[in-house]
């Protein structure tokens, strides 16, 4: 073992950082934060304390204020209503306006191409109409039609 990590317990009783349990830490933490990257030159221990203190940040403020991802219609549902537009105005992204009906009711998934221009329009990054599933990206494809001449 590294005799810079011989005896962790006593460095935390000494005062190192160490994992964020509530918002006085968060905001102790934060302001440290702030007071390093505001550093001109900041030393090679800074530029360490400053990774170190943003993970222990990040990772208290994602256990704590996470926020969860949206499914792509309510997205759009919610950027319509801010922005008091009608189905309609969205014919130029979707191509008509049975695609967007059937988009907003469930019943169709986005292509790329609508997905450019959804994220064009609203001026957003292009994943947030798109559908995650555990993780993962999922296309979401509408189950094929049974051909007739089977």
């Amino acid at each position: 073992m590294s005799t810079v990590l011989a005896d962790p317990a006593e460095m935390i009783a000494h005062g190192a950082p160490r994992v964020i349990h509530n918002d006085a830490e968060l905001e102790m933490y934060t302001d440290a934060l702030f007071r390093l990257t505001a550093l001109e030159s900041p030393s090679s221990s800074e530029i360490e304390a400053i990774e170190l203190l943003t993970l222990l940040v990040e990772r208290y403020e994602q256990e704590r204020y996470s926020i969860p991802a949206a499914d792509p219609v309510t997205v759009v549902r919610l950027l319509v209503e801010r922005q008091n537009l009608t189905q309609r105005d969205l014919i130029p992204q979707f191509g008509s306006e049975s695609a967007v009906s059937m988009f907003m009711t469930g019943q169709r998934n986005l292509t790329v191409e609508q997905v450019r221009r959804l994220s064009a329009r609203f001026k957003l990054p292009a994943d947030v109409f798109i559908h995650k599933v555990s993780g993962t990206l999922s296309p979401k494809r509408p189950a094929k039609r049974a051909s007739r001449f089977r």
